[in-house]
């Protein structure tokens, strides 16, 4: 969107509403807020009078209701409009920063046609405080005059940028520089999307580059707006709807009351969602209530139907897809970004949909299936008959193959109904009835969201009040305010929640229909109310960005959409101030790099993690793991004091301990010791003023799908394929057929044949590889056999000159003793 466009839009928003004011600056996310930073002040009322600024701070027009700050020495600084009329406005408490980072790093992607697997990624450094305003916009295909001659400045210290991938781990580096940018091309990998830019350590005038975490994977399928195709929309009145992709974030469907919009770049551009004429009647389009995102489309539910949108059609989906014609009350997928967690070779399901009384389980393409029934369920469970059952909520938890089932149920159903949580396990297909109970109204409609945490932990809320369950669902309660009694609408002027927002640090933020917001954090049980952002006529509705940063979307009448960064840091700390609230340690930090480990066999995975806190707090740290019992756990921990301040430090290893040797039955085994845990680390207190203050990961245990065994000599490079036949004797076969056997060697299959003289021993070395090439040679006992059933073969040794006190296993005796398997089953880890 253009700069011109911005201003109408903030234009629009200022002329409705109550008074507020707000702050802007030009880098992206509020990354640099420090005293080189521009501070721009905007005022959005009609009763401004002047600004009031401290003596360290300048205001370019202190009579003007849009002003440009800058604070000339770093700390908390007090900043407020002064108005006419009885009531002051609000001040807030801005922390500016004395940072040396000043620079940015720009990014352009861009597409290679004879390879659509593969980007071209432009970089370039910019500074925001004198950058292009289409490099502020992100929209810039080349760099400006001036980010050419501050990336040639840096180039010429030393500078060079290398991306990082977080999953995999790789590294990429430039292969070409042109006019002040470096070229740098990468693959398009659906499971290795969240990438960094890294530069060196050089220094221009004392500012150095912020590293810049950013996702990039193959988009969603963008649906195009047809001619003639009609709008579907949320009933008029109501609020946003949305959905987006775990990991993908940036990608997202929002419904809003006149039009359904979807975005692959968190709404920097983005397409109107229309239907074909004829197949839904007026009330029908504008009757939607919820909306799911699928990489193949858009599921939409209307009067208690689901319809799937994609690029070709609008199908109205029912008793062909398994699923009921109506009565669906939900639609739910995953919130959370787990990568392999699909260890096991089941395939997990993508969604969930719910009615009253059934939930479905849905899997690609098109596959739903139904998993439990009310009545079943109430067995299983052993719930009193008496009484009625329904489901209230459906959603997966933190757990990447749990999902949650939030059931009503009442005696008389006259007052009170009472709310219980079960938890099923896509692995085991359990159903366990959770330790948790809540009582609320009976015409209360409650939703549940799952924080980003390892156990079990639950926000819950209805139109007034929310309520937490944690420590798996071991303390729960209504999450209170300082007056008011957590009754949040009493509050916020009597309006009602509109929706809860949660993101990977913790963070959570309760946004009222009004648009004013409180905040707590995960594990705290009070909330404060948050400066005014938005006025009360504006539609808007949270957002994670691809930087994994909070941003706001607001959707005006007329259609138009516009995307904000939002400063929650900044917002909490100036609240901080006027609370006094702090945080108990000065410093909480770690080893653990990545989100995902994979632990094999015979390997184990450590790691490190730190707090410093003031003497006599008596803080710790903690250590949780949720999932199922097949890892042991050793930890220690070193104390340290000096200068009224300590220093925990705790080295935790999680390594297995079972033995595959001379077992009866191999695969039942390692299948019992394979599975996913989810590992929470963390200070034993924070406070909603603390910064990030957990470490969330997961550890597949078993076996890692991208490593591979390979025989040592083989490779597929170094000989030119062609047909190659070679013929078998028939004299040389198991079975003693009537003809010779001609086989074709599979070049794609087993690569280069291996060149040995007939006269050498031939002892084949296994080595284990993954994507990134080798990585150790397998050290353990195997079994070769020849797949066409030859058995001519000779053996180096006998069992008498291996120092074997017994007859050993053979094929011929294991092939005998299991006529009824294929030659390939016949031998092997379960009959050792």
């Amino acid at each position: 969107m253009s700069a011109q466009g911005v201003a109408v839009l903030l234009s629009w928003m200022s002329c409705c509403g109550s008074a507020l004011w707000r702050y802007y600056t030009n880098s992206p996310n509020y990354h640099i807020f420090s005293t080189r930073t521009t501070i721009k002040l905007e005022y959005e009322g009609t009763s401004f009078s002047e600004w009031s600024v401290p003596a360290t701070c300048s205001v370019k027009n202190k009579k003007s209701p849009k002003t440009e700050l800058r604070c000339s020495s770093p700390g908390i600084h007090i900043i407020k409009p002064v108005v006419t009329g009885p009531d002051p406005e609000e001040e807030r408490y801005l922390s500016v920063d004395s940072s040396h980072t000043c620079f940015l790093w720009y990014c352009k992607v861009g597409s290679f046609f004879h390879n659509l697997n593969q980007v071209l990624l432009t970089i370039w450094i910019y500074d925001p405080e004198n950058a292009d305003p289409n490099e502020l916009l992100q929209n810039a295909n080349e760099p400006s005059l001036n980010s050419i001659v501050l990336s040639k400045q840096l180039a010429s210290l030393g500078q060079s940028p290398t991306i990082h991938t977080f999953l995999k781990r790789k590294s990429y580096f430039p292969h070409g520089k042109v006019n002040g940018t470096w070229r740098i091309s990468l693959p398009l990998v659906a499971d290795d999307a969240l990438k960094e830019i890294k530069g060196n350590k050089v220094a221009f005038q004392d500012c150095f580059i912020e590293d810049y975490l950013f996702l990039l994977t193959f988009p969603f399928l963008t649906i195009p707006e047809i001619p003639g195709f009609l709008p579907v929309t949320s009933p008029r009145g109501s609020q946003l709807i949305a959905d987006w992709n775990s990991c993908f974030p940036s990608g997202v469907v929002l419904v809003a009351d006149m039009e359904t919009f979807q975005t692959n770049d968190s709404f920097r551009t983005w397409t109107r969602i229309r239907v074909p004429p004829n197949i839904l009647t007026d009330d029908e389009r504008h009757n939607v209530s919820d909306v799911n995102l699928y990489w193949s489309g858009i599921f939409f539910l209307i009067n208690g139907i689901v319809y799937f949108r994609n690029l070709t059609a609008f199908t109205r989906l029912g008793n062909n897809e398994n699923l009921p014609e109506g009565g669906i009350i939900g639609l739910s997928s995953r919130k959370w970004c787990w990568s392999k967690y699909k260890l096991k070779p089941n395939i997990k399901s993508h969604m969930v949909i719910w009615t009253r009384e059934e939930i479905y389980l849905g899997y690609p393409p098109l596959r739903f299936v139904k998993i439990i029934t009310i009545k079943k369920l109430r067995k299983i469970l052993n719930m009193p008959a008496a009484g009625v059952l329904t489901i209230q909520d459906v959603k997966y938890t933190g757990h990447p193959l749990e999902i949650a089932l939030l059931l009503n149920h009442c005696i008389t159903c006259t007052t009170v109904k009472r709310l219980y949580i079960v938890i099923y396990s896509e692995v085991t297909k359990e159903w366990v009835l959770q330790d948790f109970e809540l009582d609320v109204a009976i015409d209360s409609v409650v939703t549940s969201r799952f924080p980003y945490a390892s156990i079990s932990e639950v926000i819950l809320w209805d139109k007034h009040r929310v309520y937490y369950s944690y420590h798996n669902f071991t303390v729960t309660g209504v999450l209170q305010t300082p007056t008011e009694s957590g009754n949040l609408s009493r509050l916020a002027h009597g309006s009602v929640i509109s929706t809860v927002f949660t993101d990977y640090y913790g963070n959570i933020i309760v946004k009222m229909e009004n648009n004013i917001m409180f905040f707590f954090k995960i594990y705290t049980t009070d909330a404060v109310k948050l400066h005014l952002w938005t006025n009360n006529q504006t539609k808007s509705l949270f957002f994670l960005n691809a930087s994994g940063k909070i941003y706001l979307i607001y959707v005006f009448d007329d259609g138009t959409i516009y995307p904000q960064d939002y400063p929650v840091r900044l917002e909490t700390q100036s609240i901080a101030s006027k609370t006094k609230e702090k945080c108990p340690f000065i410093i909480f930090h770690h080893n653990i790099m990545y989100i995902s480990y994979v632990l094999d066999k015979g390997h184990y995975l450590s790691f490190w993690a730190q707090i410093v806190y003031p003497e006599n707090a008596g803080l710790y740290i903690t250590v949780e793991s949720y999932g199922p019992d097949i890892l042991k756990k050793e930890s220690q921990v070193l104390y340290e004091i000096a200068s009224g301040y300590c220093t925990k430090t705790i080295t935790v290893t999680f390594y297995q301990t079972v033995d595959y040797e001379a077992v009866k039955d191999y695969f039942t085994l390692q299948n019992k010791n394979t599975g996913l845990l989810v590992v929470r680390v963390r200070p034993s207190e924070y406070t909603k003023m603390c910064p990030a203050a957990q470490k969330v990961f997961q550890v597949a245990v078993g076996c890692d799908f991208s490593k591979f065994i390979a025989v040592k000599g083989f490779d597929r490079k170094s000989c030119r394929w062609h047909d190659f036949f070679y013929i078998i004797k028939k004299s040389y076969l198991r079975d003693r057929p009537s003809k010779n056997l001609r086989v074709k060697y599979d070049w794609k299959k087993y690569g280069c044949p291996l060149r040995l003289n007939f006269k050498e021993k031939f002892h084949p070395v296994l080595q284990l590889y993954s994507d990134d090439g080798y990585i150790e040679d397998v050290d353990v006992n195997f079994i070769v056999w020849e797949i066409h059933g030859r058995d001519d073969y000779s053996f180096n040794n006998t069992m008498k000159t291996s120092g074997c006190l017994n007859e050993a296993q053979t094929w011929n005796s294991m092939h005998k003793l299991n006529k009824h398997l294929p030659l390939e089953y016949a031998w092997g880890p379960e009959f050792l």
